[in-house]
């Protein structure tokens, strides 16, 4: 079995990931890497390195040392926490990618998984069903960086053959992992407020509509990408990928009827801004037909869950 590599195992993605190609590919059989010394309780269960990616020398030489055959480059800096620091969240996002970009060229990696975002998207998008092939005109750093991103992938198959892969996720939505600084992380925090009995203050307003889904389907989406038939992947810039689509006041009243005292407030933020030039839902038929995506999670059946799974010590363990 060829061996397999996460770059940044340790994140809200990341950790059900490793231990998805655990499953399918065996424990010792994939690498998580992430910048803390020592990994999570949920991923000792297999290999696991510290790797700084902007670290091109190390990463470089670990992955050649270690014959890693296919790599997934989670590491990034997401929209709200990189809108606070735009030039090192542009280096973290695009110089790791080189890096594993000119592995593949060389020979080195035979598959690369990146992911892109709905973020790719801007203002001046189509809003509603938003096209695989449409206007894209970021307006945030992430954005930003994920739309070059996405051209040099596109570049990179093109000109040198690399197999590299990639999906435009919408909000995803974990209780297996806390919030990480991106703009659809209220859906995420909704439910630990919820389950501690508290009102919850939303930075978006109430009828903000966003793409979102459920971690289960983005896993099971990045997997069955990975392992289509190469020929099957037909667009090498990114998918469009869809799960869901609500609004915060459509999110807390489908809270409400499980848990009727939960009351929600808005005081919209910067955060406001961003998801305006997001769109409110997104076609990802292309998807679909070319490699079999569907999804399995609607609205009510993420909220059933979340509310069932969410553990609020991971919050109170966070806080101390």
């Amino acid at each position: 079995m060829k061996k397999t590599i996460v770059i940044g195992a340790c994140g809200q993605i990341g950790t059900e990931l490793v231990l998805g190609l655990r499953g399918l590919k065996g424990s010792e059989n994939v690498i998580a890497a992430d910048l803390h010394d020592h990994c999570p309780e949920k991923l000792a269960g297999g290999p696991y390195t510290k790797m700084d990616i902007l670290n091109r020398d190390a990463v470089r030489s670990f992955i050649i040392d270690n014959s890693i055959k296919e790599v997934y480059l989670l590491a990034a800096l997401l929209s709200a926490t990189a809108e606070k620091n735009p030039a090192f969240a542009w280096e973290l996002n695009m110089e790791g990618l080189f890096t594993i970009l000119d592995l593949a060229k060389e020979g080195h990696i035979d598959k690369i998984f990146w992911p892109s975002s709905i973020a790719v998207f801007g203002p001046t998008t189509p809003k509603v069903n938003t096209p695989q092939m449409t206007i894209m005109e970021p307006s945030t750093v992430y954005g930003i960086s994920k739309q070059s991103g996405e051209r040099w992938c596109e570049y990179y198959f093109n000109n040198y053959g690399v197999d590299v892969r990639s999906i435009r996720y919408p909000g995803l939505i974990s209780y297996t992992s806390l919030p990480g600084g991106g703009t659809t992380d209220y859906a995420v925090d909704i439910f630990y407020q919820a389950k501690l009995g508290n009102d919850f203050n939303c930075f978006l307003n109430e009828d903000t509509a966003l793409p979102m889904m459920f971690m289960e389907d983005a896993i099971r989406a990045t997997l069955e990408l990975m392992e289509a038939p190469k020929e099957k992947v037909k667009i090498r810039s990114s998918y469009n990928l869809s799960g869901c689509s609500f609004t915060p006041k459509e999110l807390a009243e489908e809270i409400k009827l499980i848990l009727p005292e939960f009351r929600i407030q808005y005081s919209p933020d910067f955060r406001q801004k961003i998801a305006d030039s997001w769109p409110d839902s997104i076609d990802d038929s292309a998807a679909r037909n070319d490699w079999g995506w569907k999804e399995q999670f609607d609205t009510k059946s993420l909220v059933d869950i979340m509310l069932k799974n969410v553990n609020v010590s991971l919050l109170e363990q966070n806080n101390n």
